[in-house]
């Protein structure tokens, strides 16, 4: 019966091989959209979004991050940079990114270490052999072996001319662009807030524009109304006078709506909740940026050299020439060491005859040599690919200096330019209060026209506009020339 049931497990064996077979990789198609032209809709098997509760819920993943800020404290732009870089979940990510290249450098030289393995082998045998004379009324002969083997093994790659060299300096590389990187994603930010911190004055400066010229609106519907009480004004006048108060409240509440918009980009700045409540401190007081006084040829100079994407990608250029050494080292040997230490402990029956005990210890070391001789051109091409990332490296490290010189040329003028607009801008609003005023006190005498003190009301507030928008242009172009000098951090943290 021992045949029929060696048998059996074989075709056991064989429908659990099938089985396997059956689930082939294209099957997980069925995961994916089916097609290019619907939106997807997944099934109940293919989706995580039973998981996600809201608080009402019991659910954490759907929550807002809590407001942490200090309610009764008015930030000014110092505190909201610093503000920004605890609480941005940018500078968390990239923080951790660098972490990863550091730990991929630890990596790189553990290899040059030896790897131990612990390892154990246990198991038994059974064997039934057909006897040609039956011994006893069976016509089989059986035997049983087990044992268990407890094993250390030992490998190490002793000299591999210059390949794992190779990998930890890129890694090294690597982790000093991460690192720079993580720099610049702190600049990034500052940059960020601080252009939000500014266009959110700017807005509120519009509110108050507004607000004053639905004030001055007014001030002309009175002396319409006066004048008309008199008999000196007709309904005409009054309508446009209406008109006029009826357009200031229009962009009284567009200018809210665009504060509260800007309001919320400044939060989103800062990474903190939308629903934070946050006290800001103005600009009002606070003297206009200095122009650059530099050359630009020395500032360029001066950037290339701190500038933390320029000195990343350096740090990339580096990598990918490293990258070449390594390829170089493939078409080397490899030599290495290998050794186990083994004991064994295993026990033979045959034929219902006693067990048979047996146990020792092993062990061996030998020296090995591995010689690349035919790959079907693997390494050659690996090697050309290496080459070209240099090619490409070095390229786009061409590119960032070309990028950063012209990006200072533009910052400087900017400024430059700013800073002439609200000197300008200034001029425009003292001349625009004076027409505003000749204008009402001329209408007011009886020898102006609705028609030209509208004109001068609208004038006045688009003076008071451009003001505001320059002044903040000024201070948005100054951090946007820090910025581009690679010193917004630094200017940041010195505050």
């Amino acid at each position: 019966m021992k045949p029929i049931r060696l048998s059996r497990m074989a075709g056991i064996i064989a429908a659990v091989a099938l089985a396997a077979l059956g689930g082939c990789a294209p099957d997980s198609l069925s995961l994916a959209p089916p097609s290019p032209e619907r939106p997807w809709q997944p099934a109940a098997e293919n989706t995580n979004a039973d998981d996600l509760k809201t608080t009402a819920q019991g659910g954490r993943e759907l929550a807002l991050s809590p407001p942490v800020v200090d309610t009764q404290k008015t930030y000014a732009l110092p505190e909201l940079i610093d503000l920004a870089q605890r609480t941005n979940p940018g500078t968390r990510a990239a923080w951790e990114q660098a972490r990863q290249a550091a730990l991929a450098v630890g990596m790189a030289e553990a290899t040059y270490l030896p790897v131990i393995t612990a390892n154990v082998i246990a198991g038994t045998n059974d064997n039934s052999a057909e006897l040609p004379v039956p011994i006893g009324g069976s016509a089989y002969f059986d035997s049983n072996i087990q044992g268990v083997v407890p094993f250390m093994a030992l490998q190490w790659l002793a000299l591999d001319f210059g390949g794992r060299s190779a990998v930890v300096e890129a890694a090294k590389q690597a982790s000093l662009a991460s690192n720079y990187q993580f720099n610049a994603m702190h600049q990034k930010l500052v940059f960020a807030v601080t252009g939000a911190y500014h266009d959110y004055n700017a807005a509120r400066a519009h509110t108050r524009a507004a607000s004053q010229a639905l004030s001055n609106s007014r001030t002309v519907l009175d002396a319409v109304r006066a004048r008309r009480n008199n008999g000196l004004a007709t309904s005409v006048d009054q309508a446009q006078a209406e008109q006029i108060v009826a357009q200031a409240e229009l962009g009284l509440v567009q200018a809210r709506g665009t504060e509260q918009d800007t309001y919320q980009a400044l939060l989103g700045a800062l990474g903190i909740s939308p629903m934070s409540k946050l006290k800001i401190r103005d600009t009002a007081g606070r003297g206009l940026p200095a122009p650059a006084r530099a050359p630009v040829e020395t500032m360029i100079e001066i950037a290339l050299s701190k500038r933390p994407d320029i000195l990343a990608g350096y740090a990339t250029l580096e990598a990918s020439r490293a990258g070449v050494k390594k390829a170089q080292s493939d078409f080397m040997p490899k030599i290495g060491v290998f050794g186990t230490l083994s004991s064994y402990e295993t026990g033979v029956t045959a034929g219902g005859l006693p067990t048979i005990d047996n146990n020792g210890l092993n062990g061996n070391i030998m020296v090995g040599a591995t010689i690349p001789l035919y790959d079907a051109g693997m390494r050659d091409a690996n090697l050309k690919q290496a080459k070209s990332r240099v090619e490409a490296a070095q390229r786009n490290f061409e590119q960032l200096k070309d990028a950063a010189a012209r990006e200072i040329v533009v910052a400087s003028n900017a400024l430059t330019t700013a800073l002439q607009a609200n000197a300008s801008a200034v001029k425009l609003r003292q001349a625009a209060y004076k027409t505003y005023d000749s204008a009402l006190e001329a209408y007011q005498n009886g020898v102006g026209t609705v028609s030209a003190l509208a004109t001068a009301q609208t004038g006045l507030l688009e003076a008071r506009l451009a003001e505001s928008d320059a002044r903040e242009a000024a201070f948005t172009a100054a951090a946007n020339l820090a910025f581009v000098l690679g010193s917004s951090a630094a200017t940041a943290t010195a505050r």
